[in-house]
């Protein structure tokens, strides 16, 4: 946390807690402001955030909303076979271990080549990603 981060001194105990999303969002725009308060402000310490379960939940969901999301990655699973096969905590909760561990290795993306507007016969490489690269 910042060095100049206040303390939330009026926080009630009996408060409903907040949704991921809201969380995340809130997160987004307090750094926001701290880089536009100060454009040469460093970000030392981002990695709590990224694995923070509210923002992997968050970025899952964002994964299962994509129109890609029912195309499988190099893993060959979809978001549907997380869903089904995993469960979406215990593959959230797989991947913040390895984060945190140092152990998460993205996979390579899957390429697949695909015509480029306007009927010239070229085409372009499209990248699909696994669920957690």
């Amino acid at each position: 946390m910042p060095k100049d981060a206040q303390v939330n001194t009026s926080a009630s105990l009996e408060e409903v807690p907040l949704g991921p999303r809201q969380r995340v969002s809130e997160m987004q725009a307090k750094l926001h402001r701290w880089a536009v308060a100060d454009p040469g402000r460093r970000f030392d310490d981002l990695f709590n955030l990224v694995h923070d379960p509210a923002t992997l939940v968050v970025a899952f969901d964002r994964v299962a909303g994509n129109r890609g999301a029912r195309t499988a990655g190099v893993d060959d699973l979809t978001v549907a076979d997380v869903e089904e096969r995993i469960g979406v905590p215990g593959f959230l909760n797989d991947l913040r271990t390895q984060i945190k561990t140092g152990a998460f290795r993205a996979l390579p993306v899957r390429e697949k080549k695909i015509p480029k507007p306007g009927g010239s016969g070229k085409v372009r490489r499209l990248g699909i990603p696994t669920d957690t690269a």
